[in-house]
C-alpha cells in the first residue's frame, strides 16, 4: 500500500488550523479496510495519531515517512472496521 497512486494525501499545512483534523477523520472514515491515506505535517503529527487511536482503537495502522525537522508525512491505514 505504500505506493499505491490511488493513496489520497493531504498536506495540513494548506489547511486552516480548525479544519485540518476534520478532514483527516472525514478521508479516515470513508478509507476502505486496508486502505490508507498519507498526510504531511510541518510539526509533529503526535497528537493527531494519539486522537486517532483513541477513536479507531487498534484499527488503523500509523507509519512515519519522514520525521522532520521542518516538515513530518505519514501514512494512516485502516485495518479493520472502526474500533
Amino acid at each position: 500500500m505504500l505506493n499505491s497512486p490511488n493513496t489520497p494525501e493531504i498536506d495540513i499545512r494548506q489547511i486552516a488550523l480548525g479544519d485540518r483534523h476534520s478532514m483527516i477523520f472525514g478521508v479516515l472514515a470513508a478509507l476502505a479496510p486496508g486502505g490508507a491515506m498519507r498526510v504531511t505535517s510541518d510539526h509533529d503529527p503526535w497528537p493527531l495519531r494519539q486522537q486517532i487511536e483513541a477513536s479507531y482503537s487498534d484499527a488503523v495502522g500509523w507509519f512515519e515517512l519522514e520525521r522532520g525537522p521542518h516538515v513530518w508525512r505519514v501514512q494512516i491505514s485502516r485495518s479493520g472496521s472502526r474500533g
